[in-house]
């Protein structure tokens, strides 16, 4: 298992000052995914680098993990991300999956600039399910000649551990599952700062109908056979860290409505 040595090696640099370096002002997000390409070459772990639209951004040689890059702006918007190539999972294509959020500053004075807190999270923080299959599809015959292509092109809007937990921001913390724990080479170095749990909605999303003369989208729900199933996860930070406990947030779906807006209008 790798995320507590990756974590672990993620707050010393943070410690220690290094530095995002910005090359381009277009594409902040991939700058971070190479300061944390930096940290896994320090601990000389070997690992594949997907394409810029493939998932997960980072794949372990050696274990069957993945580690997926999330770059927020702060101030800015942190409540939520867009994810276009995959619903977001702690499995995939017989990967364990983490993601790693990081925020940096909207708006520095130069082009390197630090990482300002960090949350390491393991995909079922974030969505249980591992047995949705994202697929984008597509229906030709709209238009009035009827030659034009419709492409479902999905984007899932998800809410991010900086909304979910109370506590996280501008520390650095390590959210896993109940059951995986620092072995012993690790457990001296970590202290563990709550408990967090996640319970499974009463219904779920299995489909969606749009009407192309109306512009509404309605969805299809069905009972989830799993309602009120509880996730358990710890959240742990390094020795020498602020210690502070870190708890569920609470809100409602109206409140993540409000802060992640219309998905009609992102692009």
């Amino acid at each position: 298992m790798t995320p507590f040595l990756i974590f672990r090696r993620c707050v010393e640099a943070i410690r220690q000052g290094a530095l995002i370096q910005l090359v381009s002002s277009t594409d902040k997000e991939f700058h971070f995914q190479n300061w944390f390409k930096r940290r896994l070459e320090e601990i000389k772990l070997n690992f594949e680098v997907g394409g810029r639209n493939s998932y997960p951004d980072f794949r372990m040689v050696k274990t069957t993990e993945g580690y997926e890059l999330k770059g927020l702006a702060y101030p800015g918007r942190d409540a939520s991300f867009d994810s276009n190539s995959q619903a977001p999972s702690g499995f995939h294509n017989g990967r364990t999956i983490y993601y790693v959020f990081g925020r940096y500053p909207k708006t520095p004075d130069g082009d390197s600039y630090p990482v300002l807190d960090l949350v390491l999270c393991h995909g079922d923080f974030l969505n249980a399910d591992h047995e949705y299959q994202h697929e984008n599809k597509s229906v030709r015959g709209f238009g009035s000649y009827g030659d034009i292509l419709i492409r479902d092109r999905k984007m899932y809007v998800v809410p991010t551990p900086f909304r979910l937990v109370q506590g996280v921001a501008h520390q650095q913390t390590l959210i896993l599952p109940s059951e995986i724990k620092p072995d012993k080479r690790e457990q001296t170095r970590f202290v563990e700062v709550g408990k967090l749990s996640r319970r499974e909605a009463s219904e779920l999303v299995i489909g969606y109908f749009f009407d192309l003369q109306t512009n509404e989208l309605i969805p299809q729900k069905a009972t989830n056979p799993d309602a009120g199933r509880e996730h358990s996860f710890r959240a742990w930070r390094i020795k020498g860290s602020v210690l502070d406990q870190v708890s569920m947030a609470q809100f409602g779906i109206s409140d993540l409505r409000a802060e992640t807006g219309d998905e009609s209008e992102r692009e």
